[in-house]
C-alpha cells in the first residue's frame, strides 16, 4: 500500500510502501521521543522511501542492545519521521524504516497487529475506552 506522510510545519514530505498494519512499541526510547506513552510504528524497506521534500535531519544513539539507532526528523518542526540501524562503514545491508504512524495520512488503514517492549508499558493504558470524551477540543 502507498502511503504518503509530512512533518506538522509541511517542510518535509515523503511516499513509501507498507503493509496495512503497524505496531505499537512501549520501549523507554519510543516513551521519552514522543513524549507519550508508547509509539505506533509501520515498516517499509529503505529502498522504498522517497523524500519528495525538504531535506531529514539524524541523531544517532546507542540503544539499551548496544546496536546504534538513526533517528531522521524535520529540523524545523522537530516531528519525528523514522528510526532505523545505523549503517556500518562499508555496510550495504538493506535496512527497514520503522517509520512514524502519526506522520502518515494513511494512519486510519494502519491498524497495529502487535505489541513490542511491553514490559515499559504503563499499567493505565487499557483503561482509555472507559475515559470521557469529547469529538474535538
Amino acid at each position: 500500500m502507498e502511503v504518503h506522510g509530512r512533518c506538522h510545519c509541511g517542510q518535509i514530505e515523503f511516499v513509501t510502501q507498507s503493509e496495512p498494519r503497524s505496531v505499537i512499541c512501549h520501549c523507554t526510547d519510543c516513551q521519552i521521543m514522543s513524549g507519550g506513552p508508547y509509539r505506533a510504528i509501520a515498516q517499509t524497506s529503505e529502498d522504498d522511501f522517497r523524500l519528495t521534500k525538504g531535506v531529514l535531519k539524524k541523531y544517532y544513539k546507542t540503544g539499551d542492545s548496544g546496536n546504534k539507532r538513526e533517528l531522521a526528523f524535520c529540523g524545523d518542526c522537530g516531528s519525528h519521521i523514522y528510526a532505523t540501524s545505523a549503517l556500518e562503514d562499508g555496510s550495504s545491508a538493506p535496512r527497514f524504516l520503522g517509520i512514524r504512524v502519526g506522520v502518515l495520512r494513511e494512519m486510519e488503514k494502519l491498524k497495529p497487529i502487535a505489541q513490542v517492549w511491553t514490559d515499559s508499558k504503563v499499567s493505565w493504558i487499557n483503561e482509555f475506552d472507559t475515559l470521557p470524551g469529547t469529538p474535538q477540543q
